[in-house]
């Protein structure tokens, strides 16, 4: 079989092209990719190349094919695997496959799967993994963004707080405490947001900062804190960038205690001090952003460490385990991860969007890789639609649910679309 992939050579050098794949083994799985969602971790290994920790070091001559959040639905299954897995199934991926021992991930390592592709084959050690996961909905854009939720999951979970006087580590954001969301309203910062609220540990107190206000006045509209205080949660959004002493303001929102929890959703020095600043007893800084800089690094106040026990925590992804809740949680209808999608396209929009990620406004870039067209942004939909009925349709279907993605558009977008 032939497919179309989107694939790394090197350094900024991503090549759409047409290849057949091998054929199936008996501990393989082959399977057609409906939609990807691009991650800045795709931008940051098309900018490192080989140099990246994730991608071979032969991929010059042995390239791999990129996008790792991503949906579709079985094909044919290898004799292995037909006990656990059937053709006509739906998937989503947990590319992180640690525990296996390596660090190759799909999107990243594989000659023959990745998300920016028609057809992939799956290898074995995914299934072993346990990091193929069927999934039961009926849209597939819920099942690409299940992966950066399960980052987001996963970061929650590994904030902890330890009580005084002992040394047990209780794992997971303060339940009814004060938890600041910093630089949070761009698309991972909304699903923190829609986990805080709606996740398992609730905080009594959410604030959440930015200094761009479109993004906070969008932010409000999705989640108005009217809402959330019937939850019994106090949310606050807070431009930062038009106040003069942030630290205190924050501080003074938490009655001066300080914050239970502070994540830091942009890798700026400013906000890292600025999180460590507004910190309270026992204060768990979340840093979630993941830097390009290798030697970034800011200050944090070590009185505080030995005194006021503050400490510091990282995740770099979810594990299974997170994806799994992430995908219940969307199931029940208890998150909605389409508040992150701001643009669609098709999959020769994918190398100039993975490129020029950091430059395009907005929030997720949800690719359906079965077709071609350029990356479209939701709001931009209805001047397309004056001269093309195609976004004339697509508009219409978006505004009626407040331009949020939807079913209802992903469904006409797939038997309407040109096919790639």
């Amino acid at each position: 079989m032939f497919t179309k992939a989107v694939r790394i050579y090197g350094k900024r050098d991503l090549r759409l092209e047409e290849f057949e794949l091998p054929p199936l083994k008996d501990d393989e799985i082959l399977a057609q990719v409906v939609s990807d969602s691009i991650c800045m971790s795709s931008h940051k290994a098309a900018l490192q190349g080989a140099e990246h920790k994730r991608v071979p070091d032969d991929v010059a001559v042995n390239p791999t094919i990129i996008g790792h959040e991503f949906a579709g639905r079985i094909i044919e299954v290898g004799k292995k695997w037909e006990h656990k897995f059937s053709p006509g199934q739906k998937f989503a991926i947990q590319p992180a496959m640690a525990h296996m021992g390596t660090l190759d991930a799909p999107g990243y390592s594989f000659r023959y799967i990745g998300g920016d592709a028609t057809y992939i084959i799956i290898p074995d050690i995914v299934m072993e993994a346990d990091c193929l996961l069927p999934y039961e909905g009926e849209a597939f854009f819920p099942a690409s963004l299940a992966e950066p939720m399960s980052c987001i999951v996963g970061a929650y979970h590994a904030s902890f707080h330890v009580p005084p006087g002992t040394y047990k580590h209780e794992m997971g954001i303060r339940e009814g405490g004060r938890l600041a969301l910093l630089a949070a309203t761009g698309p991972m910062g909304l699903g923190a947001i829609d986990y805080a609220l709606h996740g398992g540990r609730k905080p009594s107190l959410l604030v959440v900062t930015d200094i761009d206000e479109q993004r906070l006045a969008r932010a409000s509209c999705l989640f108005p804190p009217e809402k959330a205080e019937k939850d019994g949660i106090r949310l606050i959004y807070v431009n930062t960038g038009k106040i003069d002493n942030p630290a205190g303001y924050l501080r003074s929102l938490s009655d001066i205690r300080g914050f239970d929890d502070v994540f830091v959703f942009a890798p700026v020095r400013q906000v890292v001090e600025q999180a460590d600043a507004i910190l309270g007893f026992d204060g768990c800084l979340n840093f979630f952003a993941g830097p390009t800089d290798t030697g970034f690094s800011a200050s944090i106040n070590f009185y505080n460490v030995h005194y006021a026990f503050t400490h510091l925590v990282g995740t770099s992804g979810g594990n299974t385990d997170d994806m799994r809740e992430s995908l219940q949680l969307m199931s029940e209808g208890k998150i909605n991860p389409a508040v992150m999608i701001t643009h669609i396209g098709g999959l020769d929009a994918v190398i100039d969007t993975t490129l020029n990620l950091p430059a395009i406004p907005g929030g997720k870039k949800l690719i359906y890789t079965n077709i071609s067209m350029p990356l479209v942004s939701l709001y931009k939909l209805e001047e397309l639609g004056k001269e093309d009925p195609f976004y004339r349709e697509l508009h219409e279907i978006v505004a009626r649910n407040d331009y949020i993605w939807n079913l209802e558009a992903e469904r006409y977008l797939l038997a309407n679309a040109k096919p790639i």
